[in-house]
């Protein structure tokens, strides 16, 4: 089964986000969907996902990953050096996350919101978007 990535679809640093993993995962490990899509809700609702969860999670082998274990065990599975950060994960999640939720909180006035524009994504990619 695939890995699904669920993402703040407002967020520009989100967007930007889903697009490093798309380049960096030719095997299309990953799938794609906002948290804001019906996918998504239901998902967030399926896995009882906590309500301060708004940036990132992942669902792998029918478990919710969220905030910096999601982000982790998806650097994990990209090309490149990526995968070395999951050495990270030996850092105490409190840590990891308290840096992580510090990213998130700021990543609007940092990067800003999405417009109601979108590049269209090539027939590939757009097939692994729920």
């Amino acid at each position: 089964m695939k890995r699904l990535v669920l993402f703040d679809g407002d967020c520009n640093f989100c967007d930007s986000s889903v697009q490093f993993i798309i380049k960096r995962d030719p095997v299309a490990h990953f799938q794609f969907t906002s948290l804001q899509s019906d996918v998504g809700i239901k998902t967030v609702k399926e896995y009882s996902i906590p309500s301060d969860v708004d940036s990132l999670l992942l669902i792998e082998n029918g478990k919710a990953f969220t905030k910096s274990s999601a982000a982790l065990r998806i650097a994990k599975k990209l090309d490149g050096l990526w995968h070395l950060l999951f050495i990270l994960i030996l850092v105490p999640r409190p840590i990891r996350d308290f840096f992580y939720d510090y990213f998130a909180s700021n990543r609007y006035k940092w990067f800003g919101k999405k417009d109601d524009s979108c590049a269209l994504p090539t027939p590939e990619v757009r097939e692994r978007f729920l």
